[in-house]
């Protein structure tokens, strides 16, 4: 086979691989088998790992393009003249993602040290994020004392009721989500606890990684 042949080739089995790892990690999370990535794209497991040596570097490549609707829903909410109301969009939008692809609830709330592209790329929307509730409190919207932390908390409880319900009841995941914002806004009574720092909540979603 030439080596054109050969390219081709490759370029055909990264593309089998790719779809079918989206739809495994979809339905079962990015800890589903490599071996059933494999079977369903046709290939033998290790031409999966002569495309993506680590699983990482597998759910860098599938997650790319969410990521980026990920990040584009942040600016469409900055730019929303009611940034009270870009803030409710935005939770409602990412919540929404979570409930259509557990794969993509994990890597919103989990760590990927060597995937560097798909942690700047979260990390950035996460700083805009902290913009966003900046404005949405100065605008009165908000409660005072929520925090950028609450975010991962939200994500990480919606994920929870998605996993759960998601085969049966899939509305329930709308509901938090609505009581939820209810709670976050400015006219919620009653005083929270002391949120957690930056480097606990960072702690405690690198354990619940470890856990799974």
């Amino acid at each position: 086979m030439s080596e054109a042949g050969l390219r081709s080739d490759a370029k055909r089995n990264r593309a089998r691989i790719l779809a079918a790892a989206r739809t495994v990690f979809a339905a079962h999370g990015i800890d589903a088998p490599m071996n059933e990535i494999a079977r369903q794209a046709g290939v033998g497991i290790a031409t999966v790992f002569r495309r993506f040596p680590t699983r990482e570097d597998l759910v860098a490549a599938v997650f790319a393009d969410r990521m980026t609707v990920y990040a584009a829903a942040i600016d469409v909410a900055l730019q929303d003249p009611d940034p009270w109301h870009g803030f409710c969009d935005y939770v409602r939008t990412v919540c929404s993602m979570q409930a259509v692809d557990r794969g993509f609830t994990e890597v919103l709330t989990h760590s990927f040290p060597t995937a560097r592209g798909l942690e700047a790329e979260r990390d950035e929307a996460f700083r805009l994020f902290t913009e966003l509730i900046r404005r949405a409190k100065k605008a009165g919207g908000l409660r005072t004392d929520f925090v950028p932390e609450d975010l991962p908390m939200l994500l990480m409880a919606n994920a929870g009721v998605v996993a759960a319900t998601a085969a049966s009841a899939p509305e329930t995941s709308d509901r938090l989500v609505a009581y939820l914002l209810q709670a976050f806004a400015v006219t919620a009574q009653g005083r929270l606890p002391t949120p957690p720092t930056p480097q606990r909540m960072y702690a405690a979603m690198i354990r619940a990684q470890h856990t799974r």
